[in-house]
């Protein structure tokens, strides 16, 4: 028993009061993927914390993608949680990790919507996470994905930003989003590699103003922006920043843009980049703003529930306001699914003989409860 105390109270508590990189993996439809967690020195396990996904561009790493943006300093003044997966090889002829948002990607097999999912309830059954600020960005074809989350996952993430990434046209075909989503781009205006004016065919990229106009629409923005034309900080990296916030949009969102002008396919803030912003911290700042309480979730914390008993040695019973079907899953201390299926009031009983002991996370919508089976 003082064993599986001192189990739980690692599950609660990882890490305490240290700052960690992680190096982690899991088995996602048959493919072994694989990510890095940075855990913030503050980080304590008693208050809910944000979670910033950071995706890296087209045959890149999540380590080359940690190190050339430098994310972990703002963490740990901030104090979220951030994750840098790495995608899967395209194939031939070109081999490169990717990350699938059709365009050149079209012949690509993964399922990264799945497998950014999965991180996302893997990391929650192991930190205290804040499901409500969780939030997407990432670099070229890892600032393509991150519109592909906001256009196709929307209900998982609060706001999103991309930097020299847009819209494929699959991408355009398929967003379906389902509550406002605030938007951040960073794009160079003569950026050779995701041209500022987009490019046309099948394997075509939108262009940026045509990615805002899409995100303005759909939020119900301003049609005009505020124009600002920031500081020109260094006189020696050839460019300048415009920003242009559409704002008033549902829910308060905005959609924004930094015009990089003159700027290549650069992350700026890095040594071969615009020097006036640091598109990290404007990143952070971006997301800061914005927390995202999706109607199912707002409907299903009108319902909290118990569940008793807890510890258990074979089943628990759920309490609560259970008056309509709810879906639930029970997940491993390694963060698998171990046992799923629905709960309503004739049948609130989840039974876990068949399982060993140990300490398991139960998700009932976006709410989570650990559990420790004797």
């Amino acid at each position: 028993m003082k064993n599986a105390l001192i189990i739980c109270l690692i599950v609660i508590f990882p890490n305490l009061g240290q700052a960690q990189t992680i190096n982690k993996s899991f088995t996602h439809n048959g493919v072994t993927r694989t990510y890095e967690i940075y855990i913030p020195v503050n980080y304590s396990g008693t208050t809910p914390v944000p979670l910033v996904f950071n995706f890296h561009g087209f045959g890149g790493s999540g380590s080359q993608q940690r190190g050339s943006t430098n994310f972990l300093p703002i963490a740990d003044t901030a104090g979220f949680i951030i994750i840098h997966p790495t995608g899967t090889l395209l194939g031939p002829p070109l081999n490169f990790n990717h990350w699938n948002v059709g365009g050149w990607t079209a012949a690509s097999p993964a399922d990264d919507m799945g497998f950014t999912s999965a991180m996302i309830d893997s990391t929650a059954t192991q930190y205290n996470i804040d499901l409500n600020r969780v939030y997407a960005c990432g670099f070229s074809n890892g600032g393509f994905f991150s519109h592909k989350l906001a256009g196709q996952l929307s209900n998982r993430f609060a706001a999103i930003a991309s930097v020299s990434g847009t819209f494929t046209p699959q991408m355009i075909t398929n967003a379906a989003p389902t509550h406002p989503m605030p938007v951040l781009q960073i794009h160079g205006t003569t950026d050779p590699t995701v041209p500022y004016t987009g490019t046309t065919g099948n394997g075509g990229m939108s262009s940026v103003d045509d990615v805002i106009q899409y995100w303005v629409n759909y939020n119900n923005c301003d049609q005009t922006p505020t124009s600002t034309t920031l500081p020109d900080l260094s006189a020696t990296d050839g460019s300048t920043v415009e920003h242009d916030v559409y704002a008033n949009g549902d829910n308060g969102v905005s959609v924004e843009l930094m015009r990089v002008v003159g700027g290549a396919h650069r992350w700026p803030g890095n040594p071969s980049a615009n020097q006036d912003i640091s598109a990290s911290v404007e990143i952070w700042k971006f997301f800061s703003r914005y927390s995202n309480t999706p109607v199912s979730t707002q409907e299903f914390n009108k319902k909290t529930f118990s569940v008793y008993p807890n510890p258990t040695s074979s089943t628990i019973h759920v309490l609560g306001d259970l008056s309509q079907e709810l879906d639930y899953a029970l997940y491993s201390f390694q963060g698998r699914i171990v046992k799923q299926g629905t709960i309503d009031a004739a049948h609130s009983s989840i039974d876990l003989s068949d399982l060993a002991s140990s300490v398991y996370v139960l998700r009932i919508g976006e709410e989570y409860v650990r559990i420790l089976r004797r």
